[in-house]
């Protein structure tokens, strides 16, 4: 066998060139033919790699499109957290339905079997599927969901928290930029209207529907909203400020104080402000109460809260007890609607004046209802309503209780002894749901009360990161503020600051001080949270009643007071998007 060497030998042995060039073309051939395939490969793998990220990025983009179309279900249906699988791995609550008929949703799918939603405009070529997770939605407003894009083999994940926009997306949130009604005697009709429709006003002389202004050296420390004009003199805002004020030019707020004169010095530190769309008020709180029943599904009430009927008193402690005074209180959890049969369960105290009862001397002390909400119901008259007390009779009132008491006062101790009370239309009525409330919340809890909220003192959080409280009241919220009247002038019963830590809403009225113009000057308002009203509430007249300290409790961005109220129209908004491991493969099997 001829080897290479004596291949050459025999060239050089001919005495000539011929044949040197060949084994050179061989070994050039073959040095070209590896670059060939080497950059043929690295093409390819190139090729291969591009189409693989590109994919990945547009399973990303599905994931977010899936959350955004689930917002918009959302939007159409304020009830659609009630629909999901509950076989879903994220889906931690077993009380999801999947939604039926033309509601049916492909999301929703499970499994390698499952379905998925087609990412509009892709032609088909992107798809998503989410889950929905529950579980802190009554507590604290919070929807939770795991979208799962998918394009050709790449699959991405992100986990979204969804919160009811609301209320208590702002520091202050007013209706009605004037004084409530009820408390001056205007015209409802006339004054209940925006500045912007045409309400009368606001150049004087004010006959009636005269509008609050923000001044005085007024310090908003937060995001402010109104539906209606602002006025503003002299005011410094520290936050974002939107208005549904929406003039063709100009300012969308007025410059001028109570004679008509232009005022100089307001501060808006975050700009002028904005325009946004109204935020409608709900009639009632009514819905509230169906917290309370015990006969709806476990979808839509998971652990029914504590129902009170009448005057109620609670004061907080620091260990996580509240003792309770609701002297009318027969049954605290109901059926029906109107409710035809209750119960009493331990969590809510005995009804009733015997030992540590809600009807006793020094009331029930029990475990606050954490995570919950507390309903305090006016005394209902109707026949078969379990908490139903006869009008007449020697059955109308509670053990203790007389006609004499009723119409003295509200027997759990208001009003206090020589307390002048005629600056409140109907002050505590004895078969009102009024709530009097102070002290200091470990938890988080909503208290809403059918007519009045009285705040009677400090309300206060043991922890600030963790405590949350909701005070919701059909009609005003009132700061508790007595005075007495003696030989012509009045005079304060208390006299101090007062610290109020919650979420506060009155659906129908206003938040206001109780004699905000008698008894002189109580010192501080330091209000911590929230602050929604009807209308506008006075804290200060003249060198009477409370200076203003508001500040925003910026958790109300992320989580909400259990079961607190929200708008007619409820929007929600993405707060937190977090990427985690894909859920799913391409063929749709759970990723462990």
């Amino acid at each position: 066998m001829l080897t290479i060497n004596r291949i050459f030998a025999r060239f050089r042995a001919a005495g000539t060139d011929d044949g040197v060039a060949l084994p050179m073309v061989i070994g050039t051939g073959m040095v070209m033919l590896i670059l060939v395939t080497m950059a043929l490969t690295t093409s390819v793998s190139g090729l291969i790699k591009a189409n693989s990220d590109q994919n990945w990025s547009a399973a990303g983009s599905a994931a977010y499109a899936g959350v955004e179309e689930y917002e918009s279900r959302l939007a159409n249906d304020n009830a659609y957290m009630i629909y999901g699988n509950s076989a879903a791995p994220f889906s931690s609550t077993s009380t999801l339905s999947l939604p039926t008929g033309t509601q049916a949703n492909p999301a929703f799918g499970v499994g390698a079997s499952g379905t998925w939603g087609v990412v509009e405009g892709s032609g088909g070529r992107a798809s998503y599927r989410y889950e929905v997770d529950t579980s802190q939605y009554s507590d604290s407003g919070i929807l939770r969901i795991r979208a799962t894009g998918r394009v050709g083999d790449a699959t991405r994940s992100i986990v979204a928290n969804l919160k009811q926009q609301g209320f208590i997306d702002f520091l202050y949130f007013t209706d009605y930029e004037i004084q409530d009604p009820d408390q001056n005697g205007d015209d409802v009709a006339t004054c209940e209207k925006y500045a912007w429709q045409g309400r009368p006003g606001p150049n004087p002389p004010y006959s009636q529907c005269s509008d609050i202004a923000f001044g005085n050296g007024d310090v908003i420390n937060g995001p402010l909203h109104s539906n209606d004009t602002l006025r503003v003199c002299q005011a410094t805002f520290n936050g974002i400020v939107t208005t549904s004020n929406n003039p063709a030019t100009g300012l969308r707020y007025l410059k001028r104080d109570s004679n008509g004169a232009t005022c100089t010095g307001q501060v808006f530190s975050k700009g002028n402000p904005t325009y946004r769309a109204k935020l409608g008020m709900p009639q009632t709180n009514a819905e509230m109460k169906d917290e309370t029943r015990s006969d709806l599904p476990i979808a839509v009430v998971a652990v029914p809260g504590c129902l009170y009927t009448g005057p109620t008193s609670i004061t907080l402690t620091s260990d996580g007890k509240m003792t309770v005074k609701s002297p009318w209180t027969k049954k605290t959890n109901v059926a029906g609607d109107p409710a035809t049969s209750g119960t009493a369960p331990a969590v809510c105290g005995t009804p009733g004046a015997g030992t540590n009862g809600l009807a006793s001397s020094t009331g029930a002390t029990i475990d606050v209802l954490d995570r919950n909400l507390i309903f305090v119901q006016n005394v209902p008259t109707t026949v078969g309503n379990p908490n139903t007390w006869p009008t007449s009779g020697t059955l109308m009132y509670p053990s203790g209780y007389s006609n004499s008491v009723c119409a003295a006062g509200n027997g759990i101790g208001y009003p206090r002894a020589s307390e002048f009370v005629d600056s409140i239309s109907s002050s505590y009525g004895c078969r009102n749901g009024d709530l009097f409330v102070q002290g200091t919340l470990r938890g988080a809890m909503t208290l809403a009360a059918e007519n009045y909220v009285y705040i009677t003192g400090d309300v206060t959080y043991a922890t600030s990161q963790d405590d949350v409280l909701g005070l919701v009241g059909q009609n005003a919220v009132w700061v508790w503020n007595p005075v007495k009247y003696s030989s012509g002038s009045y005079s304060a019963l208390l006299g101090n600051n007062r610290v109020i830590n919650a979420a506060i809403l009155s659906v129908s009225h206003t938040f206001q001080v109780q004699n905000y113009d008698r008894g002189g000057g109580q010192g501080i308002l330091t209000v911590k949270g929230a602050i929604s009203q009807k209308f506008r509430g006075i804290v200060r007249s003249g060198t009477n009643g409370y200076t203003k300290a508001y500040g925003y409790d910026d958790r109300f961005r992320y989580v909400a007071p259990p079961k607190f109220l929200s708008p007619v129209s409820t929007t929600y908004g993405v707060n937190v998007v977090v990427d985690v491991k894909p859920a799913f493969t391409a063929k749709g099997v759970a990723i462990p």
